[in-house]
């Protein structure tokens, strides 16, 4: 696949240089290059909403910077974890006196990293407490709900949590919610052609044409089966029948 690019090995780089040009009203730069903030944060009286994640996701995650939403992002190489000092300096950026929530995808880089910057926080007397996104429902069993991976859920989360802070609530509070909002949220994907992540230059995965992977996780992790593709309305159908049993609805 042709890509109109300069280095490939700088495209975060160059993608956070135009972000911050294009959105200079309502975000900015930090002194780490790997940490982008909302403008106004740290807010007065407010508890600091924190996510981070591998670039290659947008909107997420810097597109959710705001009022009433992410007060500070940790930014990753592409489909790769921010690093722990990366998170570290988002916790610092965010925090208000009130403590922070971070609210993120489960993902083995980004829960290993996660934890080394909650400590580093501790030390510098910021709270941190955290949420884990865990909606796709095809990456795991019900049984087996802490290996999910978080995907569409982590929006929710991050506009709960965030207007639950705005209101004044209590980090306790902020995470309540936001567990809440995790807990009633359920995902699952569907992948008919495979990306190419510039550095590498070939598909990270291969999808035959006229077929689909069910599950398929948004980094290309394996689905749980590959058949021909369907239309819209018959893979709607396939979905629905993976997610309502996992959280059976209910009136009210």
């Amino acid at each position: 696949m042709n890509r109109i690019v300069n280095n490939p090995d700088f495209v975060v780089e160059d993608m956070l240089k135009g972000f911050l040009k294009a959105h200079k009203d309502l975000v900015e730069a930090t002194d780490n290059p790997r940490v982008i903030k909302y403008k106004r944060a740290p807010v007065a009286g407010k508890v600091g909403i924190v996510t981070g994640g591998g670039s290659g996701h947008k909107p997420a995650f810097i597109g959710y910077l705001g009022e009433n939403m992410c007060d500070a992002v940790a930014v990753g190489e592409i489909f790769s974890s921010p690093t722990a000092a990366a998170f570290t300096d988002a916790f610092k950026v965010a925090d208000a006196g009130r403590g922070v929530a971070c609210l993120y995808g489960n993902y083995a880089g980004d829960n290993l990293n996660v934890k080394m910057a909650i400590k580093n926080a501790s030390k510098m007397g910021i709270t941190v407490k955290t949420v884990v996104a865990n909606d796709d429902c095809a990456s795991a069993s019900a049984s087996e709900m802490e290996k999910r991976r978080g995907v569409a859920g982590e929006v929710l989360m991050w506009k709960i949590g965030g207007a639950k802070a705005a209101m004044g609530a209590d980090l306790d509070q902020v995470i309540a919610i936001a567990q809440k909002a995790i807990n009633n949220t359920r995902s699952v994907g569907i992948g008919t052609a495979p990306c190419t992540i510039p550095a590498v230059g070939h598909p990270n995965f291969e999808i035959k044409d006229g077929t689909m992977e069910v599950g398929i996780g948004h980094h290309g992790e394996p689905g749980i089966k590959v058949e021909p593709l369907k239309t819209a309305d018959e893979i709607a159908v396939e979905m629905l029948a993976l997610i309502i049993p996992d959280l059976p609805f209910a009136d009210g």
